[in-house]
């Protein structure tokens, strides 16, 4: 996910009749919103502290001499998701507000419409409204909780579009959403896909182990925690190696389920 990055650098400008500046860049995407300045008076109290605006390269013809003013998108023939650096130049002796530079990152708008899981295992859904590029993050509800398995890369441009992700079921009923998280961190939940598994049962066959687990019935997904609750171990496959874990009590979580287990 691309971040907007906002610092400050020093150059000489003594072409311009300044004899030193600072640049505040600002680098995203285009969401279909302006950003906004506060710009105060320059250090000496004579003339304004911002002298030049680029997008992209290019000078922008909007007017800089004033205690706030707006930086137009609007004439630069861009797309939303287009990438988008902005130059904020501006005497050294004095420092410019930028009101609302989060407006050129990504933001989760999307409207999912239908989630569901075809009978060759693929989770696919559908959705509109996108905003800003960013990434739906899978998961499947095991273990009574929503664990991720996995990612898919959205558009993040006006539009009606389909993903699908090949999934890896447990037996029994099995549940996929997806989301994502803008730089709010507040996630955005798609509809939730009911899946009725064929798999056969997995099962452990003993309670005390040493150097190896040996899943019966199949390949899984697990986690092993020790006795406080620590993830300790995480994978996929039929045998989970344990030579490097101590001795004692452990909880493996499993297929569809958690049994709790001794290490020799």
């Amino acid at each position: 996910m691309k971040r907007i990055k906002l610092f400050t650098l020093t150059m000489l400008l003594g072409f311009c009749g300044i004899a030193s500046a600072g640049v505040i860049v600002l680098e995203g995407n285009y969401m279909g919103k302006n950003i906004f300045v506060k710009n105060p008076f320059g250090g000496a109290g004579v003339g304004f502290c911002v002298f030049e605006v680029t997008i992209n390269g290019k000078l922008s013809p909007d007017e800089v001499n004033q205690s706030a003013f707006e930086i137009d998108f609007g004439n630069q023939g861009l797309k939303i998701g287009d990438k988008v650096i902005v130059n904020i130049k501006h005497k050294d002796d004095c420092a410019p507000e930028v009101l609302n530079a989060e407006v050129l990152k990504p933001k989760s708008t999307f409207n999912n419409s239908k989630a569901s899981v075809s009978k060759d295992g693929l989770f696919g859904w559908t959705v509109d409204n996108e905003n800003g590029k960013l990434d739906y993050i899978v998961e499947q509800f095991r273990w009574n909780k929503w664990v991720k398995v996995g990612e898919v890369s959205g558009h993040g441009i006006p539009g009606v579009f389909s993903y699908e992700f090949k999934i890896t079921p447990h037996s029994g009923e099995n549940k996929f959403r997806t989301k994502q998280v803008d730089y709010t961190n507040k996630p955005r939940y798609s509809r939730v896909a009911k899946y009725m598994s064929s798999s056969p049962e997995i099962s452990l066959g003993s309670d005390k182990f040493k150097g190896s687990v040996d899943f019966k019935g199949g390949a899984t997904m697990y986690e092993i925690y020790d006795r406080f609750g620590t993830i300790v171990k995480r994978g996929y496959g039929q045998t989970a190696d344990i030579t490097t874990l101590e001795k004692g009590t452990y909880y493996i979580s499993f297929d569809n389920k958690t049994e709790t287990v001794q290490f020799k």
